[in-house]
């Protein structure tokens, strides 16, 4: 019994001695590692910073916020004005998400705006996408005269000068280049285009010429388009209705400029001498 115990004890000490042994194994492996990596770095190397943590960031936007506001809170009207500014300018296509993001206009939670620009004049949808309509589709010069040669009674300039963003300057080269007669009022509503086919040109005698300059002209732009229809000819503008639709719009009336030299009173006699060019060709000569 004695020796039994005796072993017993023994193999418990080994054991004991053994588990100290690996403890310290482990404390050397580790502690090494850490001589290694204290070499690969100076001395006097600082230890690498710590990253700071990134502080909380509260909105500070509130001034755009507010403009924000304000447009969702404006009248349909506004808010309809500001989309086809943006249609205009750029020609492009826009959803509704399109055009929340470039004008604060939420098209989709507000059913009156919605409804207005789908039905506008002046924009077409095609069911996803919002875009710019003009009266006439135009991309350019060659097709802004082909389109003015079907109006040889004339075509007026307000329904073309929203058709694309140089179209007046356009307007400018033809009637530059004699392919057409652009003639303007006063009043930019009342300017015409007027095709020049070549091949219309005739010899004027110079007394026909002088009888034309010296034909007094009415006054008003009504009293012209009366004078045309007694002549069985159709005027190209409705000045009658022009000014009643401005009227009930509350559009103001332009002020007449005044020029106290070139100043129009009932004695002063209006001629067609204001229009030479009617009778000259491309290069000054006359016919």
């Amino acid at each position: 019994m004695a020796l039994n115990e005796r072993l017993s004890k023994f193999k418990q000490q080994q054991e004991r001695c053994q588990t100290t042994l690996s403890s310290i194994a482990a404390t050397q492996a580790s502690t090494s590692k850490l001589q290694i990596s204290s070499r690969s770095r100076p001395v006097n190397a600082p230890s690498a910073p710590a990253k700071p943590t990134p502080a909380i960031k509260f909105s500070n936007d509130t001034e755009r916020l507010q403009h924000i506001n304000s447009i969702r809170k404006s009248p349909v009207g506004a808010q309809i004005k500001l989309v086809i500014e943006l249609l205009y300018k750029t020609r492009q296509a826009y959803t509704a998400e399109q055009i929340n993001e470039a004008t604060y206009v939420a098209i989709n939670s507000n059913k009156a705006v919605f409804d207005s620009l789908r039905n506008n004049l002046k924009v077409q949808f095609d069911g996803r996408r919002f875009s710019y309509k003009s009266k006439h589709d135009l991309n350019g010069k060659d097709q802004l005269l082909y389109l003015i040669r079907k109006y040889p009674e004339g075509l007026p300039v307000v329904e073309v000068k929203d058709a694309y963003p140089t179209v007046l300057e356009d307007l400018q080269a033809l009637k530059e280049s004699g392919e057409i007669w652009w003639l303007s009022s006063m009043d930019s509503q009342e300017d015409i285009a007027y095709p020049n086919d070549p091949k219309s040109k005739i010899k004027l005698d110079a007394d026909l010429k002088q009888l034309y300059r010296e034909i007094e002209l009415p006054r008003d732009m009504i009293d012209i388009e009366k004078e045309l229809l007694k002549n069985g000819h159709k005027p190209a503008t409705d000045t009658t209705k022009r000014r009643a639709a401005a009227q009930i719009n509350g559009q103001p009336k332009k002020p007449k400029a005044k020029k106290k030299q070139k100043e129009i009173t009932k004695r002063t006699k209006l001629t067609n001498a204001h229009m030479p060019e009617l009778f000259d060709l491309p290069g000054g000569r006359n016919t």
